[in-house]
């Protein structure tokens, strides 16, 4: 792991964000909340927090952080067929928390695939980055080309 112990403590803010696409008759099954396994934007908005929380225990040179907020939305997108997942974490502390927005989005986006793929397998996840990043020595960065 990298010594981050001399950085400053400041207010830490990451953005990102992911998509993912379906048939419509998926779309459909989630949008109306009539999944055999419940409630899937519920589930995935819980799975994405959780995730956040463990990102140290997934990836293995993360430093374990203590978030202050975790806040996750799910837009659903009928014209396209797909669900859009943005996670905004944010924490006071020595390094940034740009992996567990990361993180967040892909276990929520994760989770409604498992949620629905007895109906639908083809489902694709894309377009997952960082949209936003606050604080710390570099200061704050949004990426240059377009969000994800």
């Amino acid at each position: 792991m990298v010594d981050v112990g001399a950085k400053a403590e400041t207010r830490r803010v990451a953005r990102a964000r992911g998509t993912i696409t379906m048939a419509r008759d998926t779309f459909a099954t989630i949008a109306s909340g009539q999944a055999k396994k419940g409630d899937v934007i519920g589930i995935a908005r819980v799975a994405a927090i959780q995730g956040a929380k463990r990102t140290a225990d997934l990836i293995p040179l993360c430093h374990p952080l203590a978030l202050t907020r975790v806040a996750v939305t799910f837009e659903l997108d009928e014209a396209a067929s797909a669900v859009h997942c943005e996670a905004r974490v944010e924490t006071v502390g020595r390094t940034g928390v740009e992996m567990e927005a990361l993180t967040a989005v892909q276990v929520g986006l994760l989770t409604i695939y498992d949620m629905v793929k007895a109906i639908d397998r083809g489902m694709i996840i894309t377009n997952v980055g960082v949209v936003e990043k606050r604080g710390g020595k570099s200061g704050d960065w949004t990426p240059a080309r377009s969000e994800p």
